[in-house]
């Protein structure tokens, strides 16, 4: 019986989350898993007794996307569809930069997907792919990801709140923070459910909408740090890859087909802080 649950990405901020919680899967990152390799994934899936996938890896450098789309797409679209043709059960990650963001109401995952970006065209076929290809899959969109672990935008406004007096963060780009402590919780309610039945596309943040300078701001103060923050227009701040401005996941879907009841972002920021704090 095929029952082992693999973890790929294990290094990232959720693979790392999601290991902690699940002791019993089998963590993998690039050093011992290139999902851009078939042989690789199907060897692995076989010698281990693998049954059901959860896809953390991903190309997720949104701007240096723009200059080499073909490492974002092996690993974004390639990587999920071997994984996807492994004959596992899959939980997929994808991104709110799958819609352009000129909507003005939170985006459903029946919504139209519309990526303005190489980053977000690729998540997207990357969907795309593991939906062709596994039978039982679940994507789970999500959206300004933060977590004590690696490289994130908490950790970067407490870094520079307690270097600088003022900085300055886009107030025009709208959508939700999530915890990825919530989503690794989701997904370990969502595993028992994964089935044939429930396979599609889903959206996951945690709940409450802000920019990123009320986040930001937010920091700033539970932290205790002095740094003023100044609201900027995306004009002002030069990025390569163009950023939804609006971005607000609708979640009903998840939430009644799952049961999963959804913290607001500022409770999960106050336990992030603390974590960061032990």
């Amino acid at each position: 019986m095929n029952d082992k649950i693999l973890i790929t990405g294990a290094g990232g901020q959720l693979g790392q989350m999601l290991s902690s919680l699940l002791p019993e899967a089998l963590p993998t990152d690039t050093a011992e898993l290139d999902i851009t390799d078939k042989h690789a994934v199907t060897a692995l899936v076989k010698a281990k007794q693998i049954g059901t996938i959860i896809n953390c890896a991903a190309y997720n450098a949104v701007d240096m996307a723009e200059d080499d789309p073909e490492t974002a797409y092996k690993i974004n679209v390639a990587g999920p569809e071997n994984l996807a043709q492994s004959g596992c059960k899959i939980i997929h990650f994808s991104t709110d930069y799958v819609f352009d963001g000129t909507g003005c109401r939170p985006y459903r995952p029946s919504d139209p997907a519309l990526p303005a970006s190489v980053y977000g065209k690729t998540k997207l076929a990357g969907e795309q792919a593991v939906l062709k290809n596994a039978e039982t899959a679940v994507i789970i969109r999500t959206a300004w990801l933060y977590s004590p672990y690696g490289k994130n935008f908490v950790k970067t406004m407490l870094q520079l709140g307690a270097q600088k007096e003022q900085i300055g963060v886009v107030c025009d780009q709208i959508g939700t923070p999530t915890y990825a402590g919530d989503l690794a919780a989701a997904v370990v309610k969502i595993l028992p459910q994964l089935t044939p039945e429930n396979k599609g596309a889903y959206h996951y943040t945690d709940e409450g909408v802000c920019s990123w300078y009320d986040f930001a701001t937010e920091i700033m103060t539970m932290a205790g740090l002095k740094c003023v923050v100044k609201p900027l227009l995306s004009d002002e701040y030069q990025a390569k890859a163009k950023r939804p401005s609006y971005s607000v996941l609708d979640k009903s879907l998840i939430k009644q087909r799952f049961g999963l009841e959804i913290p607001h972002w500022r409770q999960s920021l106050k336990k992030c802080l603390e974590e960061l704090n032990q």
